[in-house]
């Protein structure tokens, strides 16, 4: 069995990233540091959702055009072994992101001009040692930076005294400029190569940033420049694959990430409604799939995977889907020895939602759905 083919094809179903728990973008992938040999890999993904909903009788039953933005995310990885026992990776990667904007004025509209963007960018060093064929740890450090705007419109945000003026937060942008902080890594392994077994456990820690801070309503500053203190999550990736039969491979991947530690609570936002900017959830992403190898040029793979749905349907406008569902495709081909290329297509059914501007149900986002492409290119030496 050629484990090295089969591991790939087994990476395939992710090579393309859609809409997941929480935030999550890259999922903090590490299995480049499990690959055999000296490697560099590069990927890009993108991701095409279609968010859609309707405002509730009582707010007019108005359709909302999409409210997602399309993204696209990239992840460049090396490893290379400095003995039999002892391996380095570096993985430079997006792991957080949000693309969110309700079309429409915030004047006339219930939510026009209620958007969400965040962008982060990651780089990790690792370390793998491997006490025998069975066991061994991987760990180490990783930088990461994280920035976002959010921006609150429409009739929702009014004053409740006053529901059809321009008051209350309606007009609110809060700017949160980028800062970096360390985190970890560590985790342990078993494997049996005989029948490409593995089973790792990895622990990311979160990181603390202190966002400089800028916040408006309708133009007026409402607090003086500061920072604004935000936790991201800390996560745990469980991560398998065992061999099934010749040139076949059963692997999956399950993440938790600790969201409700993410609060994001600027001063003017506090201080105006008493509450934080966010409410996320804790979840879990799980994905299970088979690879195979067709050839000694072809390998291919299919999984499904969901990711848990919130205690409720009511949630934040900046993110109107709860939980998900997807299917993956993937292929990989060998142009020679040394160098593949690989491509993949995700299609994720997204959950039903209620839009929830301060727990009060205006919306329904429901039958939404995102489309993810992705490509890697990888380089043994």
């Amino acid at each position: 069995m050629k484990t090295r083919l089969l591991t790939v094809a087994a990476l395939l179903a992710s090579t393309a990233s859609a809409h997941a728990v929480g935030l999550d973008r890259s999922g903090q992938r590490i299995g480049i540091l499990f690959e055999e040999g000296n490697r560099v890999e590069l990927s890009f993904g993108y991701t095409d959702p279609d968010v859609t909903g309707q405002t509730f009788a009582a707010f007019g039953g108005a359709p909302i055009a999409n409210v997602a933005d399309s993204f696209s995310i990239w992840n460049l990885g090396l490893k290379y072994d400095l003995s039999d026992k002892l391996s380095l990776a570096i993985i430079a990667d997006e792991p957080y992101g949000s693309d969110t904007l309700y079309p429409g004025s915030n004047f006339t509209t219930i939510l026009g001009g209620t958007g969400a963007t965040v962008d982060s960018q990651a780089i990790t060093a690792l370390a793998r040692y491997k006490f025998n064929n069975s066991w061994s740890v991987h760990g180490g450090l990783r930088y990461q930076e994280v920035s976002a705007n959010v921006t609150l419109g429409g009739l929702a945000f009014n004053s409740p005294a006053t529901p059809f003026t321009p008051s209350g937060v309606n007009g609110y942008e809060g700017n949160f400029s980028s800062d970096g902080d360390w985190g970890y890594v560590i985790g342990a392994a078993y494997e049996i190569p005989a029948i490409a077994l593995r089973v790792a456990l990895t622990y990311n820690s979160g990181t603390t940033h202190s966002l400089p801070t800028s916040e408006t309503i309708r133009g007026a500053v409402i607090a003086p420049p500061g920072t604004t203190s935000v936790d991201t999550p800390e996560s745990i990736n469980l991560d398998f694959q065992t061999g099934i039969a010749q040139n076949t491979l059963l692997f999956g991947n399950l993440r938790y990430a600790r969201y409700s530690q993410t609060v994001v609570q600027p001063t003017g936002f506090f201080g105006a409604t008493g509450n934080p900017l966010t409410d996320l959830e804790d979840g879990y992403d799980f994905e299970i799939g088979v690879g195979r190898r067709f050839s000694e040029k072809w390998s291919g793979s299919v999984a499904v995977g969901f990711s848990t749905v919130g205690e409720d349907n009511f949630v934040s406008p900046l993110s109107p889907t709860n939980g998900s569902r997807h299917i993956a495709v993937g292929a990989k081909y060998d142009v020679n020895e040394n160098f593949s290329v690989s491509a993949g297509v995700r299609y994720t059914q997204l959950g039903d939602a209620v839009s929830s501007p301060g727990g009060r149900g205006v919306a329904n986002f429901d039958g939404n759905s995102a489309t993810s492409f992705g490509v890697k290119f990888a380089y043994q030496f």
